[in-house]
């Protein structure tokens, strides 16, 4: 579609993805949504985005990243026919961190009827230089009906402008104000009012080798639910020890990656949370880990997620994520995989993966230790080799020290 233009969208649920070229140098970005009337949001709870996912009504939620033969999606889903009435524009954004669109190639968005993989609209937006956020599309409401529009508007203030600019309150920091002259009391106490609605932060932290840890109280992680979810994908292309032996190591169709966590609480019991042996854990009593299933279609955000309740922090001393290949594969080569710690408060935590260069089924992820009270994530992306007859699990538990009896299991 060119700039400007519109198309009739079916009112149905629709698959919003947001994709451009990967590669050295390029900067990430993010996907997000506006649900506006006459131009405005009706509250902050209308921005749908890495840290807000969902929309209460139902209608958007964002879905998270995919990277695939070097072309990434960051996706959302829009279903139209859940769109409250009084909605009468959906506008569909982009956002980069790290650098500006003019640094990131192909940049498209492509609209898909969601289930089937019909595209019902596509706009690539071209020209961009310095711009932060973008504008790529909209759904709007025409005589009963929904139509998309490429609009490709791009701002040099990025996502927090572009919020803004639509009604949004950011949080950000602010200066001490000077005090004010004192006052006579008021000669009766007034009502109580409700406290103002805590503006959205749009902060998100990546760990790196050079930066690879970071305090989930400074983050504002504090309590609520944090979900764990590993995203991968397999490269069709082989290199190193893979190709020489001269067939794929990890194939498309049967590849089953489980995320497990090994725990250990402040009392000292040990334990492992993970689909091997049905040991799921559980979110309200110990080890306050729950693992939602086994999801052998490999990684979106609804799929295999690990969650864990930080309002009971305190019983935590340390918790290990690690993932093991169950089946379809024998090593990690060739895989990319991104993992994203998102609390329920606070910024989300992602980091990728290194490329893995030796024959590993298991890799831990991330360590998160109890320091004083506050947890502490650390990027570990450490490939282990288990020597023969040696389980994954007790690789693991070797490596870092665990001290468990293992026992064979099945799923």
């Amino acid at each position: 579609m060119p700039k400007g233009s519109n198309a009739p969208v079916p009112t149905a649920a629709l698959r919003v993805e947001v994709g451009w070229r990967s590669g050295p140098g390029v900067p990430d970005a993010d996907a997000s949504a506006l649900l506006l009337v006459d131009g405005k949001v009706r509250s902050d709870a209308d921005f749908v985005f890495y840290n807000q996912p969902a929309h209460a009504s139902g209608a958007i939620r964002h879905e998270g990243k995919r990277n695939a033969g070097g072309r990434v999606t960051d996706t959302l889903i829009v279903d139209l026919a859940r769109v409250e009435p009084a909605i009468d524009r959906v506008v569909l954004a982009a956002s980069a961190d790290g650098g500006s669109f003019g640094q990131v190639p192909d940049l498209s968005i492509d609209v898909r009827q969601d289930g089937q993989g019909t595209s019902v609209a596509r706009f690539d937006s071209t020209g961009a230089t310095v711009e932060t956020a973008f504008v790529l599309g909209e759904f709007y409401r025409r005589q009963g009906a929904w139509k998309f529009r490429a609009v490709g508007q791009g701002y040099s203030s990025g996502l927090e402008g572009l919020a803004t600019d639509f009604g949004i309150t950011v949080d950000e920091p602010q200066q001490a104000a000077a005090p004010a002259p004192p006052t006579a009391p008021p000669p009766t106490r007034p009502p109580p009012q409700a406290p103002p609605a805590a503006p959205v932060r749009l902060t998100k932290v990546t760990l790196t080798k050079a930066a690879p840890s970071v305090s989930l109280s400074k983050q504002g992680g504090t309590s609520g639910a944090m979900r764990v979810n590993l995203n991968w994908e397999v490269r069709k292309q082989f290199s190193g020890w893979g190709r020489k032996l001269g067939r794929s190591v990890a194939m498309h169709s049967d590849l089953d990656l489980d995320l497990c966590a090994l725990f250990e609480l402040s009392d000292g019991s040990k334990g492992v949370v993970q689909a091997l042996g049905n040991a799921f854990g559980s979110l309200h009593q110990p080890p306050f880990i729950h693992l939602d299933g086994d999801d052998r279609t490999g990684a979106v955000a609804t799929g295999e997620n690990l969650t864990v309740n930080l309002d009971h922090k305190q019983y935590f001393r340390r918790i290990l994520i690690f993932v093991t290949i169950y089946e379809g594969a024998r090593s990690f080569a060739d895989l990319h995989a991104t993992v994203t710690l998102t609390p329920q408060h606070g910024a989300p935590i992602d980091f990728s993966l290194d490329e893995c260069t030796v024959p590993s089924p298991v890799c831990a992820l991330a360590l998160i230790t109890n320091n004083g009270g506050d947890l502490v994530v650390q990027r570990e992306a450490r490939y282990l080799v288990p020597e023969r007859g040696v389980s994954p699990q007790r690789t693991v538990d070797y490596a870092y020290g665990w001290g468990m009896n293992w026992t064979p299991g099945r799923k």
